[in-house]
Formats: C-alpha cells, sequence, structure tokens
C-alpha cells in the first residue's frame, strides 16, 4: 500500500494519517471544518487504562497508552503526562469495589494500588477533602483534548515539508464514494489505495447511506457536558475520579458494586460521574454527563454542573475558581460489544468510528489495527 486518504480531522483521523504517514505512504487528509471542532476537542484528554474491561479492551488500552508515550517525545504540544489517576472513594461501599480491584487478575497491569486517605493526599497533596481511600493506577495519562489534533496536524505537515507525503486540505466536505475513491463538495476526486472514513459522530452525510444498511444500527450517538474552570492555585498531580465512575466503568462490575447506594438524583438523571483533569494552564476541566436519547437539547443544563462542581469542591477541600467555560459534545459510540466500528463501504474504502468514551484512549492502536 502506497497511499491513503483520510476523511475526518478528529483524533481518530489524525492517528490513521500519522500512522499511514510513519509507514512511509503519501496521505490527502480532508476535514470539513477549517479545524477540529468535535468530540475529539472537547473531551478531558483522558488516556484512561483504569476502566476498561478485561482482556480485548484493556488490551487495546495498554498498546494505546505504550503509543501514546512514545508519541510524547515526538509531539510534546500534544501535552502527553504520565500522571496516572487516582478514583476516590467517599463511603466504605465505594472503598470496598477498589478493594476487590485490587484483587483482580489483570491489577498489575493496571498498575493498581490502595491507598488511604493520607497517602492519596501524599500522591496528590491537592485533595484536602475527607474521604475513606482511593485507587492508584500509574497506568492512566493525560493529553491536551484541545491541542492534539492540530499538534499532529502540524507535526504531519513538518514533516511533510521532508517527505511531501502529507496533504492537509481543510474546508473539504466528503460527498460521494467510489471504490478507492472519495469526493468532496468542489467535485474533486481523491483516490489512493486505501480511503479511510473517520467521520465521528456524523452517522448521516458520506456514512449515512452505509451505516442504513444494517439491519441493527451498528452506532449510536452519545451527547455530554463539561466545563473548565479558571486556573487552580494548587496542583493536581494525578486526574482525579469519584465514587460514581465505578458505576459506568466495565473494570469495576464486580460484586461490591450491587451495593452501592443509589445516586445523587441529580446525579442518576444526568448519568453523571465526576472526571477531574487539570490543564496545562491551570483551570480544571470537570464533568461529565451521558444522555444517549435523541434528540438532543440545544442547550446545556446548569443542575449537573452544580452537583459536579459541589463533588469537586467536597474532594479538593475548597473553593473551585470561576468556571470559564462550558460546553456539550456528541460522539459516537458502538452499539454492540466490539470495541469500535470498522466495516468496508466500498472497495478499498473503510469506515472507522464508534469508539465512544475510548476515542482519545485508544485512537492510536485503532488506527494502527487498521493498517496491520
Amino acid at each position: 500500500m502506497d497511499s491513503v486518504v483520510v476523511v475526518g480531522g478528529g483524533v481518530l483521523g489524525m492517528m490513521h494519517a500519522l500512522q499511514a504517514h510513519s509507514g512511509g505512504m503519501h496521505v490527502v487528509h480532508i476535514e470539513r471544518e477549517p479545524a477540529p471542532r468535535g468530540a475529539s476537542v472537547r473531551n478531558f484528554g483522558l488516556v484512561w487504562v483504569s476502566g476498561r474491561a478485561a482482556g480485548a479492551e484493556l488490551a487495546l488500552a495498554l498498546r494505546a497508552r505504550t503509543l501514546w508515550e512514545e508519541l510524547g517525545p515526538q509531539i510534546p504540544e500534544a501535552g502527553f503526562r504520565a500522571h496516572g489517576s487516582l478514583t476516590i472513594a467517599l463511603t466504605e461501599a465505594e472503598l470496598a469495589v477498589l478493594k476487590e480491584a485490587v484483587e483482580l487478575p489483570d491489577a498489575g497491569q493496571r498498575e493498581f494500588e490502595l491507598l488511604d486517605r493520607s497517602a492519596a493526599s501524599q500522591v496528590n497533596p491537592a485533595l484536602g477533602g475527607e474521604f475513606a481511600g482511593a485507587l492508584l493506577c500509574m497506568r492512566d495519562a493525560i493529553v491536551e483534548p484541545r491541542k492534539v489534533p492540530m499538534a499532529i496536524r502540524d507535526h504531519l505537515v513538518n514533516a511533510s515539508g521532508r517527505s511531501g507525503r502529507y496533504s492537509w486540505l481543510p474546508g473539504l466536505e466528503a460527498v460521494d464514494i467510489a471504490p478507492n475513491s472519495v469526493r468532496d463538495h468542489t467535485g474533486t476526486w481523491h483516490r489512493a489505495d486505501l480511503v479511510v472514513l473517520c467521520t465521528g459522530a456524523a452517522h448521516t452525510g458520506i456514512a449515512g447511506p452505509h451505516l442504513a444498511t444494517f439491519d441493527r444500527p451498528p452506532v449510536r450517538r452519545v451527547r455530554l457536558q463539561m466545563l473548565q474552570t479558571e486556573p487552580f492555585d494548587r496542583q493536581l498531580t494525578t486526574s482525579v475520579a469519584d465514587g460514581d465512575s465505578l458505576r459506568y466503568y466495565p473494570a469495576f462490575d464486580l460484586p461490591g458494586r450491587a451495593q452501592l447506594p443509589a445516586q445523587a438524583p441529580v446525579a442518576a438523571a444526568a448519568a453523571a460521574q465526576l472526571l477531574m483533569v487539570q490543564r496545562l494552564d491551570g483551570g480544571l476541566t470537570i464533568g461529565d454527563t451521558h444522555s444517549y436519547r435523541e434528540p438532543f437539547d440545544f442547550d446545556v443544563d446548569e443542575a449537573p454542573y452544580d452537583h459536579l462542581r459541589e463533588r469537586a469542591e467536597q474532594l479538593l477541600g475548597t473553593r473551585l475558581p470561576p468556571t470559564r467555560r462550558r460546553w456539550a459534545g456528541v460522539y459516537s459510540q458502538v452499539t454492540g460489544t466490539e470495541l469500535y466500528h470498522r466495516s468496508q463501504v466500498a472497495p478499498g474504502v473503510v469506515l472507522v468510528t464508534g469508539p465512544g468514551g475510548r476515542g482519545m484512549t485508544c485512537a492510536p492502536a485503532i488506527a494502527e489495527e487498521t493498517f496491520t
């Protein structure tokens, strides 16, 4: 294979372009916006190993974690930090689930360690609140989501100055396909040995006719809400998750999870969990919520934000800085048991989408599998 056309400039498309270029291929890269605006820049930037299901999902996340660490020195603007994470137990019921997690057969691969409050506060001194204990996962990491896609793009453009093998074509929407080809809205056909469609949560458009051929939709869309604060005057040395995250991540589907009390009504209504990451500028990214039923609201709901801010302040033991920005995002998630969706749309044309919340974590390894 000598040439690839990639459609989509989010993290999944960028990683496919990077993988193809690193393999010596000529890459033409089409993005309908001037720059990515979708889920790839509307997430936490977590490289999240701790919550992944045992087996294939964990293996994919661990491979991606290795690839992210390799990319860190090559693309420093992406902001890779091997900071690890702390999942905080506020109650004895949550702590019991964490105790079960450190006994898992793959706990060593995840680099799990159960900490009491004192030890957790030594790992992350910004945690000044009262809690029962925490699960440390040193395989988790952080990148800067608002910077990652364009950092990879800039790396490829600079590399192309030497190789001449990468063309970035923003502002072009893919509208038609043929074997080994895709046509943009200006009427230009782009041909290659392989066309990779990484169209994210756009389940209509170029991907729509193909997705409509399935008896059961292979992907669905999920909406989330997040916020970012002004710079915080303490340094978070890890990312932070609260006990509600135990309800959503498959690694914690353990006997003790059934003993967790009901969520607070506002959290249950929004399917909310606290995830908190400090950005390089000192601000805190806080979220998130989950909505699975379309049509999605066009506005954001303030009640979950209030709940998540209060939970963050409970763990930190201090007031948060003012909120700088709020946003909603929509990502594509598979509906079956596979980890993401890949299918042939036409000879020499494949669609890769639907990693859901695994997207930022697993994108490097998903792209690697496309070319394996």
